[in-house]
């Protein structure tokens, strides 16, 4: 949460050593969002964009008001440097000179993809600069690796402010700061919860809303909502109560009644999960649900109308995603402080689970597709039965039939070995003493 006299420091900074000059990779829907609230605050600017489509980063700028006279574009990191200090915006089609640049304090990945995010945020952080990731998959995945990496290269790497997880850390940080215990913490689902959504029955409502149908259907199948409370999980210790999680019908009054233990009339087995509600009222917010046994606490927090105890929410009614994302780079900078990072050690992880019958020798296309979709569960409960992690089915081959609704595991499936987050992983999961078969 930003602290009241943020911008007023950073309107400071900006005097004595100039805004924070920001590199954005990516200008697709969020990106093109960062460019446009950047414009909007004080003391930082976008320094320079790398697109692969230039016209869609110089789009971006042209809406956030800057001059098409202010867009240059910049094959290389030397062209960057000259554009930024000439107090231009670059656009360039070459991650590696974004990376490179040195008059980029830090860098924003919005590209989307969980290889190529973690092989451009190895290179930022190698050429000495701050990276937020947007890139959930990549973070669930090997997210520890690059926070070990970042630490050794004396830069901050976080997750994106304004994403459910990084608003959920910060009311369970708020709680927790006040002694409270966590019960259980997660967000409202958005979109309406289909299993087996594909693609295909998307198209329109994607066009209509401005999206990619790929993009709609992982938020629709529960990939999204997965992935999101196992980055919650992985950063503070909170882990699924049941696998794939209980995500009631509960309204935001019937939360903290709901995501309670059983004995006080609730779902949950144990206290301290993450969850989702598809309940009325709780989307597009995040939740907390706090408990307090102190009879001086529960008449205040009854007095103030929070709830009825000893099982409370605290809420927040909203998440801005990508306009949000601006304050997590200038709190790398400036307070060198992450938003949100992974523990040294995972407690939960998002599987693939088969969304329709897969043959043998089949190559699995992306999330949000045909072939599989995100569930979350804990991370022994993952290793004992030998699933796939999510961020590795991309391109994974099939090595012997699954049917739908079977999870994806190292046995009837080989993940893509070209791919850098394919080795990081497994060299991780041997670091852990986990035996992966058909990984030599």
């Amino acid at each position: 949460m930003s602290h009241p006299q943020f911008a007023a420091e950073l309107l400071q900074r900006a005097e004595k050593q100039g805004p924070i000059i920001i590199g954005l990779a990516g200008a697709g829907q969020m990106g093109t969002d960062i460019v446009v609230q950047v414009a909007l605050m004080p003391g930082m600017r976008i320094g320079a964009i790398s697109e692969v489509r230039p016209q869609a980063a110089i789009d971006a700028a042209l809406l956030a008001g800057h001059d098409l006279s202010d867009i240059v574009q910049a094959p290389n990191a030397s062209a960057i440097d000259r554009a930024i200090e000439a107090g231009k915006i670059a656009v360039t089609e070459d991650l590696h000179a974004l990376a490179a640049a040195g008059r980029i304090d830090v860098i924003i990945d919005a590209t989307g993809n969980p290889n190529i995010g973690t092989l451009f945020a190895l290179e930022v952080m190698k050429n000495g600069k701050h990276i937020v990731m947007l890139n959930v998959e990549a973070d669930i995945t090997i997210g520890r690796f690059l926070k070990e990496e970042a630490r050794k290269a004396g830069v901050v790497y976080t997750g994106a402010a304004g994403d459910e997880p990084a608003c959920t850390l910060e009311i369970i940080g708020f709680a927790k700061s006040l002694g409270f215990t966590i019960v259980a913490a997660g967000k409202g689902k958005n979109n309406p919860l289909k299993f087996d959504a594909v693609p295909a029955d998307y198209e329109r409502e994607a066009s209509e809303r401005n999206m990619n149908a790929r993009m709609l259907v992982e938020f629709v199948d529960g990939s999204k909502t997965a992935i999101e409370m196992v980055a919650i999980a992985n950063a503070t210790g909170l882990v699924p109560d049941v696998p794939g999680m209980h995500g009631p019908t509960a309204t935001l009054e019937e939360l903290a009644g709901v995501l309670c233990p059983r004995e006080d009339g609730g779902v949950l087995h144990r206290k301290g999960v993450v969850d989702y509600s598809i309940g009325k009222g709780v989307a597009p917010g995040v939740f907390c649900i706090i408990e307090t046994r102190h009879p001086r606490v529960l008449e205040r927090m009854i007095d103030l109308k929070v709830g009825k105890g000893p099982y409370f929410t605290i809420f927040r009614p909203y998440h801005l995603t990508s306009l949000e994302v601006p304050l997590s780079a200038a709190r790398a900078v400036v307070y060198k402080r992450a938003d949100m990072e992974p523990l040294d050690h995972p407690v939960a992880e998002a599987v693939a689970v088969a969304k329709s019958n897969l043959g043998a020798g089949q190559s699995l296309g992306m999330i949000g597709e045909n072939d599989y979709r995100g569930f979350a569960m804990t991370w022994e409960d993952a290793r004992a039965r030998g699933a796939l992690p999510l961020g590795l089915a991309e391109r994974a081959k099939v090595v012997k039939p699954v049917k739908a609704g079977d999870f994806l595991t190292y046995e009837n499936c080989v993940p893509d070995d070209s791919m850098v987050i394919t080795q990081i992983r497994r060299r991780l999961d041997q670091s852990d003493g986990r035996f992966v078969t058909n990984a030599a």
